[in-house]
């Protein structure tokens, strides 16, 4: 059995309404006082996580930021990978240019001081959608002329599926070893996500600071997905479990395909069942 047990959160942990279901937390708390290692690996920000995983016992390093961020629960960094201004300021450049699309980025002024989500004044319609579900949120700053801040974690475009494919095409061309780019269909909006990472700042390599920080072996820790963004932690992990509700690829890369979606809280029926109590 797995030393550790790391979920994705949307589509694979929270419902669909973006909560953590009551047998969830309940199965989660009692691992967990049990001294189970239970831990996130989200392309949410540390922030949002800690909101949807409230009254839940953390314990385990939480993987955030697509895996830009490993850190405590007290937020404490173990290990940051960010792109630097010079880089981050081309690649916005090249957007410009070739789609003439504008990003948000998320990232310090800083090192390691108040996190940032900027994002440009003039707008397209997916990303009008997710600035207002974002309302409130102290992190955002509006800009008129995007610029890089000193730390930048992720950079994001919204757009439609040609749009991305044709900028992750020219990324690639010319900066395919400075960067990681991770380009999937969204689940709750209809487009298509392309975030540009650090080339060590994704999940995959953030696993790989979990295992060395509690000293385990990373076959010993079990994942679960359901999106594109999870396919490569399921190589890197000694076991990768999909949701029902997960992308065909995904569902092909995984060592178990569980019988139950998300809204049916499958993460903790299977650890329940792997797991006694």
């Amino acid at each position: 059995m797995a030393d550790i047990f790391i979920t994705d959160l949307d589509k694979t942990f929270l419902k669909n309404d973006l909560h953590v279901g009551e047998f969830s937390k309940e199965i989660w708390n009692a691992l967990a006082q049990k001294g189970v290692p239970l831990g996130i690996a989200t392309a949410r920000s540390l922030k949002k996580s800690l909101e949807f995983l409230q009254g839940l016992r953390l314990d385990t390093p939480l993987i955030v930021l697509d895996g830009a961020m490993v850190v405590t629960k007290d937020a404490k960094p173990i290990r940051i990978h960010a792109l630097n201004s010079s880089l981050s300021g081309e690649i916005i450049e090249t957007g410009r240019k070739v789609l003439e699309i504008e990003p948000f980025i998320v990232g310090f002024e800083k090192e390691h001081t108040q996190e940032r989500f900027l994002y440009p004044k003039l707008l397209n319609p997916f990303q009008k959608q997710l600035v207002s579900s974002y309302e409130n949120d102290s992190r955002l700053r509006a800009t008129g002329h995007l610029q890089p801040m000193q730390n930048n974690l992720k950079i994001v475009y919204m757009g439609t599926k040609e749009q991305m494919q044709i900028f992750e095409q020219e990324l690639q061309k010319r900066y395919a070893d400075a960067i990681e780019i991770k380009n999937s269909p969204d689940v709750y909006f209809d487009c298509w996500f392309l975030t540009v990472l650090h080339p060590k700042g994704d999940k995959a390599h953030a696993l790989e600071d979990v295992a060395s920080y509690m000293q385990k072996d990373i076959d010993n820790i079990t994942v679960f997905g359901d999106s594109l963004n999870d396919l490569g932690m399921f190589a890197k992990a000694g076991r990768a479990v999909a949701v029902k509700n997960a992308h065909e690829r995904v569902k092909e890369s995984a060592d178990v395909v569980l019988e139950k979606t998300n809204d049916e809280e499958a993460v903790a029926h299977y650890l329940r069942d792997v797991i006694p109590l």
